[in-house]
């Protein structure tokens, strides 16, 4: 069965923007507030093992639980036909590795970036979150 193009008759898949082993992520539209998301889709072969369904619920809760601005926010979570789904804030933007990937980063800047991912773990670590997966493909750059 083929992946919906619209979740829990409100988000609407505009296009992929991300795919990872875990789950891929969309820019699509919650078509009651009308604004954009980001939909983090678990593929159906991981839906069907619970717990793995689990802990993906499980992250959403950790996650929707955080509120400071250096964290993207957490709206929804929920399943559609075969899947499970979190509706997250869309950040425009680009990823720490596409940074990289482009050359040389400045001191000043780079020493930015450091200081505002330590201030976004420590917020998380602060509300008992603990992110097991820390990565440049994982930070977004505003």
């Amino acid at each position: 069965m083929a992946d919906p193009t619209l979740y829990a008759d409100r988000y609407e898949i505009v296009r992929e923007i991300a795919r990872g082993g875990m789950a891929n992520v969309y820019l699509a539209r919650d078509i009651k507030l009308d604004r954009e998301v980001a939909l983090k889709v678990l593929p159906a072969e991981l839906s069907r093992d619970p717990a793995f369904v689990e802990r993906f619920r499980l992250e959403a809760q950790a996650a929707a639980s955080l509120n400071d601005p250096t964290i993207v926010a957490v709206y929804d979570w929920g399943q559609e036909q075969a899947t499970s789904f979190i509706v997250m804030e869309y950040v425009e933007g680009r990823t720490l590795r596409d940074v990289i990937n482009r050359g040389r980063v400045a001191s000043d800047q780079a020493a930015q970036i450091g200081a505002d991912i330590a201030k976004a773990l420590a917020a998380a670590h602060r509300a008992g979150v603990v992110h097991r997966d820390i990565k440049p493909g994982n930070v977004l750059i505003t």
